[in-house]
């Protein structure tokens, strides 16, 4: 079973995504993010340390079907945050951060959805219940510059593709979960 958890920052999404697997007493937390500064340390640790120690916690954002396979443990659940950071980092592993304005925002895409329809077609294999986590997007002003415009539009292009392919679909709004699929 493939879950997607999606909302506004700091909307309790985190929360929610965990509370959908409260009944597992084993859970693989793959955590996406990167340490490129202070804060963004300061932010990891502090959701190490709010996660159950007893959750297996695997870091990393590129091969994720290198995790998520067919022969997982079925009675471990497995936990992904987040979605919109890996397009982030797709996209400046991908990008020189130093030409922004030369970027080929097309075949930037098409590398993002390439990993998104390897994590899908693993999810759709895994025998374990799959939550990904994910910032909706394109609930705001249309941002001023071409990287930020680009990143939502692409953003959210991946997360319809993520809503279709699974089997429910959470927005969470205010710390309360609706269930839209």
């Amino acid at each position: 079973m493939m879950m997607l958890v999606t909302g506004g920052a700091r909307s309790g999404k985190s929360r929610h995504a965990e509370s959908l697997l409260s009944q597992y007493s084993r859970v693989c937390y793959i955590a996406t993010s990167q340490v490129f500064d202070a804060e963004m340390a300061e932010r990891i640790q502090h959701h190490r340390d709010s996660r159950p120690a007893h959750w297996r916690t695997e870091e990393r954002w590129q091969h994720l079907a290198d995790i998520i396979t067919p022969h997982n443990d079925p009675c471990e659940a497995i936990l992904l945050e987040c979605i919109t950071t890996l397009v982030t980092n797709i996209l400046f592993a991908s990008g020189n951060p130093d030409e922004i304005e030369r970027w080929d925002f097309d075949a930037l895409e098409r590398e993002v959805n390439a990993e998104i329809d390897a994590l899908i077609a693993a999810c759709r294999a895994c025998p374990s219940p799959v939550v990904l986590v994910t910032n909706e997007v394109g609930m705001g002003i249309v941002p001023e510059n071409r990287l930020a415009r680009h990143f939502r539009d692409i953003a959210g292009r991946v997360n319809q593709k993520l809503a279709q392919a699974a089997d429910d679909v959470w927005l969470v709004v205010s710390g309360i979960g609706v269930k839209i699929k």
